[in-house]
C-alpha cells in the first residue's frame, strides 16, 4: 500500500518524541543531582540506566514486531514509556528515578518498531523516501531533546520535562490507535522462533557487513558529538554550554539534508550513496579537526559529517528491510545493536584519546572509524549490489 504524507509525518513525530526521552536528562543532570541530593559519582547512572534499558529493548522487544500487530504494539510501548516518564517526574529517591528511566529507555525502542512498520507500509518505490523522513524525525529528537529540555527546566524545573513528555507519549498513543492501519504483515510465531531468527541474521553476510558499517559509522559520530565540547570550551574559544549547543543546529541541517538519500535509494543507488557518503564522512574530519583554529571549519565539518552519517544510515535500513522483508522488526532491532555499541565506543574513545593527545588525536580516531566503515563497504560491495538487484527484480 502507499503511505500517506500524514501517516509519514506521524511516524516521524513518534520517533522524535520517543528517542528524545533517552537524551533529555543530559543537560539537566546537575539540577537533578541537586534536587535529590545525589553525589556527582551517581549522576552518570541517570544517563546510563536509560541507555541500558534501550539496549535490552533492542534485543528483546523489537523482534515482537514480527509476531504481533505493530499498530497495537507501538501504542502499548508508547503508553508504557509514558509510565516510565511519569515515574521519573515524581521520583523522590534515586531508586525510583532509575526505575522510571529504565522503563522509559526500555520502551523507547518503539522507534525501531515504528521504522520497520513504516517501511512495510510503504511500496517498494517509496520505501527510501519513507525511511528518510522517519530517520529525520529521529535526528530531530536526538538533537532537539537537549534544547527543549534546557528550556523547560529553566521555566519550571527538571520534573516538568518528564511531565511534558509523558503527556506527549499518551497523546501519540491515541493518534496511533486512531490514524494508523492494522498491521498487514502480522504473523503467528513463537517468541523463541523469532529470537532464533534474529540470531541467524548474525550469520548473514549482508546483515553483518551493514551492521559493521553502522558500528564504525556511529563510532565516528560518537567521537564528534561526545568530544566536540572539549576543544570548544578550551582555549582559545572558551564557549559556554549554550553556545556549544548551537552547533547542534548545524548537525540538524546536515542530517535533514540526508533525507533525500532515501529517494536515491528508491532509484537503486544504495551502493553508490553508501560509498560516496563514507568518503564524505572521512573527509569531514579534515574540517572538524580544525576546532582549535577555525569555528567555521567546524560548522562545515559538522554539516558534512551528519549528512554522511544519515545518508548511510537510511541506505543501510533501506537495503536491509528490502532484503529481509519477512522479518523487518528483527532486522532493524539487530542492526541497531551495532549502532548503539558503535556510539558507545566512540563516546568512550574520544574522551580517553582527547586527554592524552588533544582534539587532533580525537579527530584521527574519528577519521579512522570512518575509513574502517569505507573498507568494509569496499570489501562487501559486490554482495550488496547483487542483493539490491535481486530485490529490484
Amino acid at each position: 500500500m502507499s503511505l500517506t504524507s500524514g501517516r509519514r509525518v506521524l511516524f516521524a513525530v513518534i520517533c522524535a518524541v520517543a528517542v528524545a526521552t533517552i537524551y533529555v536528562a543530559q543537560p539537566v543532570l546537575a539540577q537533578i543531582g541537586d534536587d535529590l541530593g545525589l553525589p556527582e559519582a551517581d549522576l552518570g547512572w541517570i544517563v546510563t540506566t536509560g541507555q541500558l534499558g534501550y539496549l535490552i529493548g533492542l534485543a528483546l522487544l523489537v523482534p515482537l514486531g514480527d509476531m504481533f500487530d505493530r499498530r497495537k504494539l507501538i501504542a502499548g510501548h508508547l503508553l508504557l514509556a509514558a509510565v516510565g516518564m511519569a515515574l521519573t517526574a515524581v521520583a523522590a529517591h534515586l531508586w525510583l528515578l532509575l526505575a522510571g528511566l529504565a522503563t522509559a529507555g526500555l520502551f523507547a525502542v518503539v522507534v525501531q518498531t515504528t521504522v520497520a512498520f513504516a517501511a512495510d507500509l510503504s511500496t517498494a518505490a517509496e520505501r527510501g523516501r519513507t525511511l528518510g523522513a522517519v530517520t529525520s524525525g529521529v535526528i530531530i529528537g536526538i538533537l532537539g531533546a537537549r534544547v527543549l529540555a534546557g528550556s523547560l527546566a529553566a521555566l519550571w524545573g527538571w520534573r516538568s520535562i518528564y511531565v511534558v513528555f509523558a503527556v506527549l507519549l499518551i497523546a501519540l498513543t491515541c493518534f496511533v490507535l486512531k490514524l494508523l492501519p492494522s498491521d498487514p504483515h502480522a504473523v503467528r510465531a513463537t517468541y523463541g522462533a523469532v529470537l532464533i531468527s534474529l540470531g541467524r541474521l548474525f550469520r548473514e553476510r549482508l546483515f553483518v557487513s551493514r551492521g559493521l558499517i553502522a558500528f564504525f559509522l556511529f563510532a565516528s559520530f560518537g567521537v564528534l558529538w561526545s568530544g566536540l565540547a572539549l576543544p570548544l570550551a578550551a582555549e582559545p574559544w572558551h564557549l559556554s554550554t549554550t553556545q556549544i549547543g548551537l552547533f547542534g543546529i548545524a548537525g540538524l541541517a546536515g542530517a535533514l539534508g540526508a533525507a533525500r538519500a532515501g529517494r536515491g535509494a528508491d532509484a537503486g543507488r544504495v551502493d553508490v550513496i553508501t560509498g560516496g557518503a563514507l568518503v564524505l564522512l572521512a573527509a569531514s574530519w579534515l574540517a572538524t579537526g580544525q576546532a582549535s583554529w577555525s569555528l567555521w571549519a567546524v560548522v562545515a565539518g559538522v554539516i558534512v559529517l551528519d549528512f554522511a552519517v544519515q545518508a548511510v544510515h537510511v541506505s543501510n535500513q533501506h537495503l536491509l528491510t528490502a532484503a529481509y522483508s519477512h522479518q523487518t522488526s528483527s532486522v532493524i532491532g539487530g542492526y541497531m545493536l551495532f549502532y548503539s555499541f558503535g556510539s558507545a565506543v566512540g563516546a568512550t574513545g574520544t574522551t580517553a584519546v582527547y586527554s592524552a593527545t588533544g582534539w587532533a588525536g580525537s579527530s584521527l580516531l574519528g577519521a579512522a572509524f570512518a575509513l574502517c566503515a569505507l573498507m568494509i563497504w569496499a570489501v562487501n560491495r559486490q554482495a550488496a549490489t547483487d542483493t539490491q538487484r535481486d530485490v529490484l527484480v
